[in-house]
C-alpha cells in the first residue's frame, strides 16, 4: 500500500463530468489499496471570472479581500469532488487550507508556505477516507487566507507530499507529460519519459510552463519525486513524465530540452557610480516591493561609471519601472531605460557538464540565423539567452534541430 498525492488542474476538473471522472480514477486507487490524498485547482477559467469580478469592482482594492475571493474556486471543486466520491461509495472528505492547515506568510498572491500541519489529514486517512484539498491556498499566523499564485496548486500538492512523506506526488494535466519543447513551437518535439529533478527545475524556472517552479523547488529540496500524466488518458500504458533523482535518470542527454518564456522585461540604469555595492543599491527596492530578477548584467566601465542591466517578469514591468527611476535620481545616473519586447530562451541538460563546447555550439547555430543575443547566463546544465521576442520561435526550432532532439528518447 502506498500513500499518493494527486493534483488535477483546471481543465481536468472542468465540469461536472470530468470531476466524477476524476472520482473514478482516484476510487481505483482506493480500491487497490492505496491511501489518497487529492488536490484540486479551481474549474477551468473560474478564477479568470473571479478576477474579472474584482476588477469590475476595484483592481486595485484591498489584496486581503482579493485573495478571499479567489480562494473560493478551489473550494467549490474540492466540495463537488469529495461528493461525487462518496456518490461512487467511496468515503472522502475535504478541506480549505486554512483547515489542514497550511500556514503561509502574509504576502498576498504570492504567499509562501511556511509549514503545514498534517493532523487533520492524518485523521481522515486513518479512518480509510480519501482526503481532497483545496489547491493554491493557505493561511497566515492572523488567520487571513492567502493564496500562492498562478499554479500554486503544484505547489500545494508536492508540500503536501513532502510533509507527509508520500511515495509519489502525481501531478494530472491536460498534457502526457513533458517534452523537449512546446509542441505548439516545434511540432517534432519530443516526449520525455524520465527527467532528473535539477533539469525540471531549470527548465521550470526557464519558462516551462508543465509544473510551477515553486512546486519544483519543494520537490528538489526534499528529494520527492513527481509524476506528470494527463487525466485524460485512462489506458494502463498512458505515457507520463517521472521527475526524479539524477542518478535514477536512465540517459542523461547532452541536452534535454529548450525552455522559453515570452513574459520577459529588460531594466537597464546607465552612469552609475562603479563602486562596491552599488548592486544593492540598485536591487534592495526592487526585492522590497516582492518583484524577482532573473538575470542580471553589470558592464565594466572605464570612466568611474558603469551600466547594470537586468530582467523582471513582465507584470512587475510597471513598477520596477517607477522604483529604477527612482534610484536612478537618487545614485544621479544618466538615465534609465527599459524594454518589453524581448524573450528568454534555454537548454538545458545533466548531460551538458560532461560535454565541452555546448555554449559554441549553441551561439554559432543562433548567429547562423542572424538572431542577435542580448544577454547571457549560465549554469552547470543550462544556458540561457534574451533575445528579441520576434525571434523567439525561430530560435526554439533552431536549438531543437541543432541538438537533435526530435529524435526522441527511449522510454523507462
Amino acid at each position: 500500500m502506498a500513500l499518493i498525492v494527486q493534483k488535477y488542474g483546471g481543465t481536468s476538473v472542468a465540469n461536472v463530468a470530468r470531476i466524477q471522472a476524476v472520482a473514478k480514477r482516484v476510487k481505483r486507487y482506493r480500491d487497490q489499496g492505496d491511501d489518497v490524498i487529492v488536490v484540486v485547482s479551481a474549474m477551468s477559467g473560474e478564477t479568470n471570472r473571479l478576477t474579472d469580478l474584482i476588477t469590475q469592482i476595484d483592481e486595485n482594492g484591498s489584496c486581503r479581500e482579493k485573495d478571499v475571493v479567489l480562494a473560493t474556486g478551489e473550494q467549490v471543486t474540492m466540495a463537488l469532488l469529495s461528493m461525487a466520491l462518496v456518490k461512487q461509495d467511496c468515503p472522502a472528505i475535504s478541506y480549505t487550507g486554512t483547515q489542514v492547515k497550511i500556514l503561509t506568510n502574509n504576502a498576498y498572491s504570492k504567499a509562501r508556505i511556511v509549514d503545514i500541519d498534517a493532523h487533520n489529514i492524518q485523521s481522515a486517512l486513518q479512518n480509510n477516507q480519501v482526503v481532497i484539498v483545496a489547491g493554491f491556498q493557505g493561511v497566515d499566523k492572523g488567520g487571513n487566507i492567502t493564496t500562492l499564485g498562478r499554479g500554486g496548486s503544484d505547489t500545494t500538492a508536492v508540500a503536501l507530499a513532502v510533509a507527509l512523506k508520500a511515495d509519489e506526488c502525481q501531478i494530472y494535466t491536460d498534457v502526457d507529460g513533458v517534452y523537449t519543447t512546446d509542441p505548439r513551437v516545434v511540432a517534432e518535439a519530443s516526449h520525455i519519459p524520465s527527467l532528473a529533478l535539477e533539469e525540471m527545475l531549470e527548465m521550470a524556472s526557464q519558462g516551462s510552463k508543465v509544473l510551477q517552479i515553486r512546486a519544483v523547488e519543494f520537490a528538489y529540496k526534499y528529494n520527492m519525486p513527481i509524476r506528470v500524466l494527463s487525466s485524460f488518458d485512462d489506458a494502463d500504458n498512458a505515457k507520463s513524465t517521472l521527475v526524479t533523482r539524477e542518478e535514477d535518470v536512465m540517459e542523461k542527454v547532452m541536452v534535454r530540452g529548450v525552455a522559453f518564456s515570452r513574459d520577459e522585461a529588460q531594466l537597464t540604469i546607465v552612469g552609475i557610480p562603479d563602486i562596491p555595492g552599488i548592486a544593492v543599491k540598485i536591487l534592495s527596492p526592487i526585492s522590497d516591493a516582492n518583484i524577482e530578477v532573473d538575470m542580471i548584467v553589470q558592464n565594466i566601465g572605464s570612466d568611474g561609471t558603469t551600466d547594470f542591466t537586468f530582467t523582471v517578469h513582465r507584470n512587475d514591468y510597471p513598477q520596477a519601472t517607477q522604483i529604477l527611476e527612482q534610484v536612478c535620481k537618487n545614485l544621479s545616473a544618466r538615465e534609465c531605460s527599459g524594454n518589453t519586447t524581448i524573450a528568454k530562451v534555454s537548454i538545458v541538460g545533466v548531460g551538458m557538464r560532461s560535454h565541452a563546447g555546448v555554449a559554441t555550439q549553441m551561439f554559432k547555430a543562433l548567429a547562423d540565423q542572424d538572431i542577435n543575443i542580448h544577454m547571457i547566463s549560465t549554469s552547470e546544465i543550462k544556458i540561457s539567452i534574451v533575445i528579441d521576442e520576434v525571434h523567439l520561435e525561430l530560435a526554439t526550432r533552431t536549438l531543437h534541430d541543432e541538438f537533435e532532439m526530435s529524435k526522441g528518447l527511449s522510454e523507462v
